[in-house]
């Protein structure tokens, strides 16, 4: 009986687990960091036409670049800073994004 309550309380901790913060740029995963080979000016546009090409919306925090797990709301702030809210995967480098508001 205490084995399996403990079971499940750690599964319900797990499961409620607050969403982590990220602040960063969102750029795409083929660029990631670097815009400069594509040759189109502001990364926003080339963060674009990447992810229009294949490539996926992501999350450039510090020196690591996190792929988004939404790739419908980070359409509006390519190449803008902002702050995500979610859980890494930390295996895949996905973020699975709850929130996404632009950085204060």
């Amino acid at each position: 009986m205490k084995t399996t309550l403990a079971l499940f309380l750690a599964t319900a901790a797990l499961l409620t687990a607050a969403d982590q913060t990220f602040t960063g740029a969102v750029t795409d995963s083929m660029c990631g960091k670097d815009h400069s080979a594509m040759k189109m000016g502001a990364n926003a546009n080339c963060a674009t036409a990447c992810v229009k090409a294949g490539a996926k919306y992501a999350l450039l925090a510090g020196q690591k670049v996190y792929t988004l797990s939404d790739q419908s709301a980070p359409e509006k702030f390519a190449g803008k800073q902002v702050t995500v809210s979610g859980s890494l995967d930390e295996k895949t480098g996905v973020i699975r994004v709850t929130k996404i508001a632009p950085a204060k």
